[in-house]
């Protein structure tokens, strides 16, 4: 397995491309996999392939409509109204059951094609908005799985598990790529580029945490 190359879950969110110029900086072949999964806001793929390409990095898409169809949820099924908020009592209804399940175990399978063994995730735990998919044991008990079920050992590396969003800001601002993610990615539900619709989670999430990192460099 070669050391020098990692695989990139890539989404051409905000988190994501951090991510995969994290990965640029901390590795010398950076691979780039992006996945159809039935999602309302596939725009995201053709803006995460002109990233790729800015970036230098290699680029594959997949299509894995099958996990878009195995549970109803809001990015994915037109008929249901996005939730503005998480449930007391249970999840967002924006969560996507074994959507990270999937595209790690992907993701590995096709790292170990390319014999690389370094996954990169942008999920976090600190600002997971309650995907349980999203927390640190998940991705260390499967980590674990991976290696078993291909005999093989993977890593992955979550480099904004314990980021909060202004921080995350702050880590794309050390990269040198503020003004990218600010600008040309896709964080929003409703499929809207940059600052996005302003008003879903995800956009909540990101804006908040532009205005606070902002805010500590005065």
């Amino acid at each position: 397995m070669n050391h020098d190359h990692a695989l990139v879950v890539f989404s051409g969110g905000q988190d994501s491309t951090t991510c995969l110029y994290w990965a640029k900086k901390h590795f010398a072949h950076v691979h780039a996999l992006c996945f159809r999964y039935g999602q309302k806001h596939e725009r995201e793929v053709d803006l995460a392939r002109a990233i790729a390409a800015r970036a230098e990095v290699d680029f594959r898409e997949m299509s894995v409509p099958l996990i878009g169809q195995l549970g109803h949820n809001a990015l994915t099924d037109p008929a249901l109204t996005m939730d503005e908020a998480k449930p007391a009592d249970s999840y967002p209804n924006t969560f996507v059951p074994g959507r990270n399940l999937f595209f790690l175990s992907i993701a590995a399978v096709h790292a170990r094609e390319l014999g690389c063994h370094h996954l990169v995730t942008g999920v976090s735990q600190t600002d997971y908005s309650g995907y349980p998919d999203c927390r640190d044991a998940f991705v260390k008990s499967l980590n674990v799985t991976l290696n078993l079920a291909m005999d093989e050992q993977f890593v992955i590396h979550t480099p904004l598990m314990w980021l909060d969003k202004a921080q995350t800001w702050a880590l794309a601002d050390e990269l040198g790529i503020l003004e990218l993610v600010r600008r040309e990615t896709l964080t929003c539900y409703n499929g809207i580029p940059g600052d996005g619709c302003g008003h879903c989670p995800a956009c909540r999430l990101r804006s908040e945490g532009l205005k606070k990192y902002l805010a500590s460099k005065k």
